[in-house]
């Protein structure tokens, strides 16, 4: 699709370059300059994204031993943490009603938490209370049936603290761990897991160095994985092509400035794509089948490869056969030839990764969207071999960690033999609740405890006035965080809710490890807090503590397990694939994941052959404005597909600057819309408007004209989720945030200017 470049209203013309420069001055230049370079240098890894670096060669070196991998997003992450406590007085002056007014960086700017804090029922303010009160309480509340027990997590944390976490919850009998990848990635493990056996990327750094070709869908690195950008940038120089898949024309993949290569990149900007797709939002199967069926019409398709590698292949076959043009492009609306060029770049290339994030996963259809990526992978013969092969592009720094841990309602088989082995009894076989499930058990009334490892579940979900009544439903909300959040606001226990200060990875008093988006496992030495007085605990020491209170010694001797080394053992015994962790404090061998890059086309399934389904085209119609009670008289309005994202200044609900100078959006409250469709619709520029969803709706959004499919807009998450019930992709539990229908609408009399 042809789009008006970037750069000529006012935006930038390439994303990174200088701004990152001065974002890095600004803060190491500040007064707290000194401490953040001393975080930066700390062998630890990033704290923001998958794709960071860190570990045992020190903060800008990534596995590969290359200098210069570190972003903006990880300064503005450690910065975050490096700044002072919350000021005595905030929670004793400010009430609930004033502490629920504060917007995500505002809450996130109070400081950091550094005593325990109760919110007792019928109170109005939080109170400080001492480590024993808060272990007398936890013990009390554990003490529930096991069904009724819940506990939510993000990826911000240690292998070590999530591996105690699910260790916990389920030797006390419940399986419900829901996570915050339940959100974000859920399909690509499912997806993943159901085709090759393995829910996780099967290309390294070493691998994707190798690739001649990305494809890349759904994703807006230069915001939210930064350090890709360097792997892009050094594929185009070495001649290889960049195809980007996204709805919107984000400026930073057409051309990106990275201050890791200063005189060629830096100055004047990098081609990155070589060529970009502005799908409908919510087509992507069809953009792949379309993909798909002009390889097959170009005799591209690897038949032999099929017949050695995969099952289910001639289905798949079968459907492109059948599949007619027309409604391939009808469904997706990009032509027959765009389609065709795209896949005779894939047909040419030597070695193809297939890498996507959240604009793949958060649909209805997320888990098909990941199986029509890896049948394409299969037909071109791009998977099993170095230089090619499916790369999800996981967000949170240690989110694959945790699914790694056993964090998940969908425990892989191997581990629950070994589990139950080491526990001596049957794990419950009752399923577990995921995310969604869980706000709608507790809607119900069914949860009495939920404990929450980091995270902001109620900024996380859609329909916010469902997530908060629904956790108001639970009795005991227990929060483990480093800084308050707005989840600690609104997301509020019936009886109490208690916000616990840990450690953030670069200061707790032991090491840990985390899990690299590529299966890299990255050891993390100790450290030490700056905060004075302060009266933290570390997430392992929570665990294990109140473990051997709930537990005692049966049958491990769970307060043993306050230091780290001997928790990385049992990961040893049971986790698949983490045999080295056992030797990793005397040896600091750093090590990827066993099992799951895979060399050779042979994969973990039961025949070690990649299973391969069709994929059906999805129905991408969107209601009638009746739907939403229609136009008032005298309005202009119109029906749009609204994907949901971050700023990029953004890190997952954490947002560091209200506006997005690379779309054009100064400050939160604003819509990115296409210029054809405000033509149409009678609606203007900078008019300010309602915009109304299925859950409610937010008044006063200022219109952004921007570089964005017909027919979708864009709104910043998460406070977009106040108006939005997003449904569910029924495979993987993860909710539609990037096709939401929405109605715009506003007086054709009032269009107002700023």
């Amino acid at each position: 699709m042809k789009a008006e470049q970037p750069g000529s209203s006012g935006t930038p013309s390439s994303g990174g370059g200088w701004p990152v420069i001065d974002g890095w001055a600004k803060a190491t230049l500040s007064p707290r300059g000194p401490l953040l370079w001393q975080t930066l240098l700390h062998k630890s890894a990033c704290l923001s994204c998958a794709w960071g670096t860190g570990g045992q060669n020190g903060g800008f070196v990534d596995e590969l031993g290359e200098p210069l991998q570190r972003c903006l997003k990880s300064v503005e992450a450690i910065a975050a943490e490096l700044q002072p406590a919350v000021s005595e007085g905030v929670f004793a002056q400010r009430s609930l009603a004033e502490l629920q007014t504060l917007s995500s960086l505002e809450a996130d700017r109070l400081g950091r938490l550094s005593h325990p804090l109760i919110l007792r029922e019928g109170r109005s303010h939080y109170e400080r209370l001492g480590w024993d009160e808060v272990f007398e309480l936890a013990e009390a509340a554990f003490r529930v049936p096991p069904e009724r027990l819940a506990s939510y997590s993000s990826g911000r944390s240690s292998n070590e603290a999530a591996y105690l976490l699910q260790l916990l919850v389920r030797a006390l009998g419940s399986g419900n761990l829901a996570d915050c990848s339940d959100l974000c990635h859920a399909p690509s493990t499912v997806g993943l897991d159901e085709v090759f056996g393995s829910g996780t990327s099967m290309v390294s750094l070493e691998s994707l160095q190798q690739a001649d070709c990305v494809v890349l869908v759904g994703s807006n690195a230069p915001a939210n994985h930064p350090r890709l950008m360097n792997e892009l940038i050094r594929l185009r120089e070495r001649g290889g092509s960049v195809i980007v898949i996204n709805p919107v024309l984000e400026v930073g993949l057409l051309k990106f400035g990275s201050p890791a290569f200063p005189i060629q990149s830096m100055l004047r900007g990098s081609e990155i794509a070589s060529l970009f797709l502005q799908p409908i939002p919510g087509s992507d199967t069809a953009v792949f089948l379309g993909i798909q069926k002009a390889l097959l019409e170009a005799h591209q398709v690897r038949h032999a490869f099929l017949a050695a590698h995969t099952e289910g292949s001639e289905a798949v076959l079968e459907q492109l056969r059948s599949s007619p043009w027309e409604a391939i492009t009808a469904c997706c609306g990009l032509s027959r030839q765009e389609l065709e060029h795209t896949a005779a770049v894939i047909a040419r290339a030597k070695g193809v990764v297939f890498a996507w994030a959240m604009g793949i996963t958060h649909h209805a259809n997320g888990t098909a969207n990941v199986h029509a990526i890896a049948n394409t992978a299969l037909l071109s013969g791009n998977v099993g071999r170095s230089g090619a092969g499916t790369m999800p592009i996981r967000g949170h720094s240690n989110v694959q960690g945790f699914g790694s841990m056993g964090v998940s309602v969908k425990l892989h088989a191997e581990m629950q033999r070994a589990l139950e082995q080491l526990l001596g009894r049957p794990l419950s076989r009752v399923p577990g609740y995921d995310t969604r499930a869980l706000i709608e058990a507790a809607e119900a009334g069914n949860v009495d405890t939920l404990l929450c490892l980091g995270g902001n579940l109620w900024g996380a979900n859609p329909d916010s006035a469902q997530a908060k009544r629904a956790l108001g439903r639970i009795d005991t909300l227990i929060y483990l965080a480093t800084k308050p959040n707005q989840g600690h606001f609104h997301g509020l226990g019936a009886k109490r809710t208690l916000v616990l200060p840990v450690f953030n990875r670069f200061e707790t008093p032991h090491r840990t490890t985390t899990e690299a988006g590529n299966n890299f496992v990255r050891l993390n030495e100790p450290g030490r807090t700056h905060l004075k007085r302060a009266d933290l605990i570390s997430e392992v020491g929570f665990l294990s503590t109140l473990a051997a209170r709930l537990l005692g010694s049966d049958p491990l001797d769970w307060s043993q397990h306050q230091d780290p080394l001997y928790v990385r053992q049992l990961i040893a015994r049971t986790v698949p694939g983490y045999g080295p962790i056992a030797s990793i404090d005397a040896t600091k061998q750093e090590f990827s994941v066993q099992g799951r890059l895979f060399s050779e086309p042979t994969f973990p399934t039961p025949s070690g052959k990649a299973r391969m389904e069709p994929t059906p085209l999805p129905e991408l119609v969107l209601p009638e404005l009746a739907h939403f009670g229609g136009l008032a008289p005298g309005d202009a309005g119109l029906v749009l597909a609204l994907i949901t994202a971050r700023s990029y200044s953004q890190h997952n609900t954490v947002v560091y600057k209200e506006g997005d100078a690379y779309r054009g959006m100064p400050h939160r409250n604003t819509i990115l819309m296409n210029r054809a469709d405000l033509k149409r619709s009678g609606l203007r520029a900078h008019q300010r408007v309602t915009v109304q969803g299925e859950a409610g709706a937010l008044e006063n959004v200022e219109i952004i004209p921007g570089e964005i499919r017909k027919g979708a807009a864009l709104m910043f998450y998460p406070e977009v989720n106040a108006i939005i019930r997003a449904p569910s992709d029924p495979r993987s539990g993860t909710p539609a945030f990037k096709r939401v229908p929405v109605l715009v609408r506003g007086p054709v009399a009032a269009n107002r200017v700023g």
